[in-house]
């Protein structure tokens, strides 16, 4: 199953988190949860993202945003 764009999801295979951005052929898309390019992940590999995952990866989203001052 492919998740939903707009959430948050888990590449087994590097361990990277990334916001599901769409789905191209049969890859999911991921985008670093900090804002960056987008990288293409098997369904197979893909996992819903953790608490502890998605909660890390929006601090450091709003870190990134306070440190560029917006």
């Amino acid at each position: 199953m492919k998740p939903p764009v707009g959430t948050t999801a888990s590449d087994t295979r590097s361990g990277r988190v990334g916001l599901v951005m769409g789905h191209e052929g049969p890859y999911v898309q991921l985008r670093p949860l900090k804002g960056g390019r987008e990288w293409d992940v098997p369904p197979e590999h893909i996992r819903s993202a953790t608490l502890s995952q998605a909660l890390s990866g929006a601090v450091a989203e709003y870190n990134a945003r306070s440190r560029r001052g917006l």
